[in-house]
């Protein structure tokens, strides 16, 4: 029997969206984004993606969830494991990973695949779970949620007023490129409690108008079509709040900035539409 796992397990790590998670939790690791148990991810899969390596009709165990879900009912994840270190993923992927799929209830999931010894996933599902109900109805293609502790945006939360409009404009100015990467802005949200039903509704209420969602003093969600696209947009975000960081620490401020119609011609040529809220 043990044999046979450690065959499925080898066979498993030859998934590309396994090959995705356990590099880039590795690669968010070695930012210092996500230290210890910091930071989840979760991907929605397609049974079709997930059938050439594993059972889908084995299911190992069932886990409950306390918040219903029914939207997402039959559908499949890959997601990060409860207490697991960003740092082990690469070594340890069947012990901090887990395939998922929600039951057709909505109320439970069936572990398919990793999150050995009991291991639960991450604490965060319910924001994942919610977020991901709102970004489907915004665009389909959408499939990642990811969270992590973007050492510079977490700083700014800290020195820069929590106001989105303010926020946002500061990070649009500090990068060239970051009108055209999240035009649509950032949201922020109050200092809230991680890990509860409470935060995961008003992340996924931010989310219905932004891909990127900051949680001040914590870190930063983001919603994409991929892995690469969902962590490209925490990526310009965090190199956009460490120039903040460093340009408002030098002695005599900031001589100069991109200006709001340099703004509007960098959308212009590149073909985006910034959120009018913002401008």
């Amino acid at each position: 029997m043990k044999i046979l796992q450690e065959v499925e397990n080898e066979h498993v790590l030859m998934a590309p969206f396994v090959k995705e998670m356990m590099d880039t939790t590795y690669n968010m690791w070695k930012f210092g984004w996500d230290e210890r148990n910091g930071g989840n991810i979760s991907y929605l899969l397609t049974e079709e993606e997930i059938a050439p390596f594993i059972d889908t009709h084995r299911v190992l165990r069932t886990i409950p969830l306390d918040f219903p879900v029914t939207e997402l009912a039959n559908k499949y994840f890959i997601v990060t494991g409860s207490g697991k270190y960003f740092k082990n993923v690469i070594e340890k992927p069947e012990d901090c990973l887990g395939i998922i799929r929600v039951n057709a209830d909505g109320n439970s999931i069936d572990l398919l695949w990793g999150l050995e010894k009991d291991a639960k996933p991450t604490s965060e599902l319910a924001s994942h779970f919610m977020s991901h109900i709102i970004r489907l109805k915004k665009d389909p293609k959408h499939r990642v949620i990811m969270h992590t502790h973007t050492t510079n945006v977490i700083a700014m939360t800290f020195t820069h007023e929590l106001d989105e409009k303010a926020f946002t404009k500061t990070l649009w100015r500090m990068c060239t490129e970051c009108i055209v990467v999240f035009p649509e802005g950032v949201g922020i949200l109050p200092w809230m409690v991680p890990g509860t039903d409470l935060i995961g509704k008003e992340t996924a209420k931010k989310m219905n108008e932004h891909r990127l969602v900051v949680w001040p003093h914590h870190g930063i969600f983001s919603a994409g079509e991929s892995i690469d696209d969902a962590f490209g947009l925490i990526e310009t975000a965090e190199k956009a709040a460490q120039v903040y960081m460093l340009v408002s620490s030098h002695q005599g401020g900031m001589k100069q900035a991109i200006t709001d119609q340099q703004l509007l011609d960098l959308a212009n040529v590149f073909g985006v539409t910034p959120a009018e809220k913002y401008m």
